[in-house]
């Protein structure tokens, strides 16, 4: 299982996401420190900027870009990131899905909406990962949460912006408003941890994780999303808008076909 204990398996799957502590060198976190000011500098088309005009610090998103910038590409393809997803996903093999940057600047207020991933995408299975990795050192306080066991419930909840509106989808989609997690932490085991750079938190796309902002005045939190699909995930129609939109994929492929593997290649096994 590439170094993971049977334990932490086990725990991910029970609740839907689990800190692996300390499985990345300092040269893979330099590596995509590099590539995210590069990403930064150079931003892709799906960049976006979510504190609005006036606002203190600064939240930037942006995708959908690994296989533009060298250092991203380098990260899925050589790093133990792979073989630590198809671990935990127990599967055979763990193919790109994308990449995603989310950056808090010092004294950003903007958090991230409680959502889940999947009802966003144009992909369906049960293997499914993403690593959530800190480039810098985050606190409890300012560390991205999860509502652990939620991947379990059977529900589908509506995609909703980071801007806070909804995704279009037709009325007849079958998913409902995301419960008011904040007004009823209580009711929930939450998780979330202090994170050092080596961390990484890894979470199925359907288990229910928000954020607060970063109120940190002199601290950056940068992170970097590597997410990842495993033996059993199809392409999936949507009833509307996807994120990402895959324009190559959607609307083109038959529900349950496979996936083509010069957009989403099979980095494990190498």
């Amino acid at each position: 299982m590439d170094g993971l204990e049977a334990a932490t398996v086990a725990a991910f799957r029970r609740d839907g996401a689990v800190l692996l502590r300390g499985v990345l060198d300092a040269g893979w976190i330099e590596t995509l420190r590099a590539g995210l000011e590069r990403n930064l500098a150079e931003p892709g088309p799906f960049a976006r900027h979510y504190t609005p005009a006036g606002g203190s610090g600064a939240f930037r998103g942006d995708y959908c870009n690994w296989q533009r910038i060298p250092e991203y590409r380098a990260f899925m393809e050589r790093s133990p990131a792979a073989g630590l997803a198809a671990a935990l996903m127990e599967s055979t093999s763990a193919r790109v899905f994308h990449e995603h940057i989310l950056v808090k600047e010092p004294s950003t207020a903007e958090r991230t909406p409680w959502h889940h991933d999947q009802p966003y995408y144009c992909v369906e299975g049960r293997q499914t990962v993403s690593l959530w990795i800190p480039l810098d050192p985050v606190a409890r306080a300012t560390c991205v949460e999860f509502v652990a066991g939620s991947h379990a419930w059977g529900r589908r909840f509506r995609p909703t912006k980071f801007t806070g509106n909804s995704y279009e989808r037709g009325q007849e989609d079958g998913l409902e408003p995301t419960p008011p997690i904040d007004e009823q932490r209580e009711r929930y085991r939450i998780l979330g941890w202090d994170l050092e750079p080596g961390d990484c938190i890894a979470f199925d796309f359907l288990t229910l994780h928000g954020a607060p902002g970063n109120a940190a005045p002199d601290r950056r939190r940068r992170a970097f999303a590597a997410r990842f699909l495993g033996d059993d995930v199809v392409y999936a129609e949507r009833a509307g808008e996807v994120s990402p939109p895959f324009p190559e994929i959607v609307g083109r492929l038959a529900e349950g076909a496979a996936l083509p593997e010069t957009l989403f290649p099979i980095v494990w096994p190498r």
